[in-house]
């Protein structure tokens, strides 16, 4: 994704102290701050899967996974911080900007299909995210009131449908995703649903003991799966973990210098975002075992107390409705600025007209933004109702954004920037670090996409999914 890069000097006390030696406005970040925006940016919807995943991989491979992911984007996440200064010495205030400024040409290219490609599937998932907590509020007081055997089955589409009106609307707030509030809502909503989920699973261990039906390879061949649907689970397993890693650098000052601030603001907001998903997944594991449901907090391995469940999932929804803005504004900037240079004269395109929404003050609006960012939610309203898949469309969604984001671009960059000779040790394991993940990629894309033609198969669109 393209997160920000942003860095900041200190100064004297005049307008200077104002901006950058670039003329920019001033970076105010510090490795605190960094570290805290890292972690909340990595702690979210990732974690309603990680027990299901831990559970096709078992008590050896998951641990082994989650590790692993995080060691490898703590990695990339250290050649990336020393990509940030051009060659020429400026600052890259984008990941774009920085492969740009270090790879420059086709690449740049392939940087923004993979970055906007990733934007456009996580508003997708989002989107189906939300339905599925909405319907588990219903379910779940449902439960409560008939007893867990009774039916309580909902379709997730009027949901999915009442999710897209709210983004419609919002959609049309000039900037909404740059909204101070967002950012603390989301931390606050992600944080509290991790945790009721983390606490729950600690509370059914407590009352019921470790789960009898985990193994140190996870689910079992011939009793919980077949041998094929093993595979392929372990498979999308890798890319749901790989989904739950996955953030952007924030401002930083410069003192120290911007690279090592940046280097440890990363280990901190990963290691603390590691133990954080390690224990989610495993003990996930050990209160469901072998039969842990996809999302954690709507699969009701929970059914009490339905208060906790339910208000988990309304800091699901909330969190959500304005993380789909944060990941959707990026697309509609870029689309938007494209028109504008192509079609310079076109009033439907560029006027701007001011109208007053007393008391909420001045409202910019535009014809062709509402025409474009309505037909985008639309769009992908009825895709997430056509897929209602949680757990291949997470997993998908991580394979398909992990190698090229998370591993090549960073990598690529630091053997441009310091200027490794080909064929040497160091361009060689760094390839050969690339190459493996990679392949670790497109099987768990493969898995992914398996698993949601056999979901296709027996579902029908448009109707009950619950």
């Amino acid at each position: 994704m393209e997160g920000s890069f942003n860095v900041s000097m200190g100064g004297a006390i005049d307008d200077s102290s104002k901006f950058d030696d670039d003329g920019r406005p001033k970076r105010t970040g510090t490795v605190l701050t960094t570290s805290a925006h890292i972690i909340t940016a990595v702690i979210g919807s990732g974690v309603l899967s990680l027990a299901w995943a831990t559970a096709q991989l078992g008590w050896i491979a998951g641990p082994v996974a989650l590790i692993a992911f995080s060691a490898i984007t703590w990695f990339t996440s250290l050649l990336l911080a020393d990509c940030y200064r051009a060659p020429n010495g400026s600052r890259s205030y984008t990941y774009m900007d920085a492969v740009r400024a270090h790879l420059g040409g086709r690449k740049v290219q392939l940087c923004g299909l993979a970055q906007y490609s990733n934007l456009f599937g996580v508003t997708i998932g989002y989107a189906i995210t939300t339905s599925i907590s909405m319907v588990a509020i219903k379910r779940s007081n449902c439960f409560h009131r008939k007893g867990h055997d009774a039916d309580c089955h909902e379709s997730n589409n009027p949901f999915i449908i009442l999710f897209g009106i709210m983004q419609i609307l919002l959609c049309q707030i000039p900037n909404f995703h740059k909204l101070s509030f967002l950012s603390i809502i989301a931390a606050v909503m992600s944080f509290a649903y991790s945790f009721i989920g983390l606490g729950l699973s600690i509370a059914k261990i407590a009352k019921d003991g470790v789960s009898a039906n985990t193994s140190l390879t996870g689910t079992s061949v011939g009793k919980d799966v077949s041998g094929t649907d093993k595979m392929w689970n372990t498979f999308s397993a890798l890319g749901d973990i790989a989904f739950a890693y996955a953030f952007s650098t924030d401002t930083l000052k410069s003192h120290p210098p911007e690279n090592k601030s940046m280097k440890k603001a990363a280990l901190v907001g990963i290691s603390v975002s590691t133990i954080f998903y390690t224990l989610c997944g495993l003990l996930g594991y050990a209160a469901f075992g072998n039969k842990a449901p996809g999302n954690f907090l709507t699969g009701f391995g929970f059914y009490e107390p339905f208060w906790l469940v339910d208000f988990a999932n309304v800091c699901i929804v909330v969190h959500l409705v304005g993380a789909y803005q944060v990941f959707c504004q990026p697309l509609f900037g870029f689309v938007e600025g494209w028109s504008k240079q192509k079609w310079p004269q076109s009033k439907f395109i560029t006027k701007e007209y001011m109208i007053n929404l007393s008391p909420l003050g001045l409202f910019n609006f535009n014809f062709y933004r509402l025409v474009w960012r309505t037909s985008y939610v639309v769009f992908t309203t009825i895709l997430a109702m056509l897929f209602p898949f949680f757990n291949d469309f997470v997993g998908l969604l991580g394979a398909a954004s992990f190698w090229p984001l998370t591993v090549y671009f960073p990598i690529q960059m630091y053997i441009a920037q310091a200027k490794i000779p080909k064929n040497s040790f160091t361009w060689i394991w760094l390839n050969i670090l690339s190459f493996v993940c990679l392949i670790i990629s497109l099987l768990a894309a493969a898995g992914s996409v398996q698993g949601l033609i056999k979901s296709l198969r027996e579902f029908k669109p448009f109707q009950s999914r619950s």
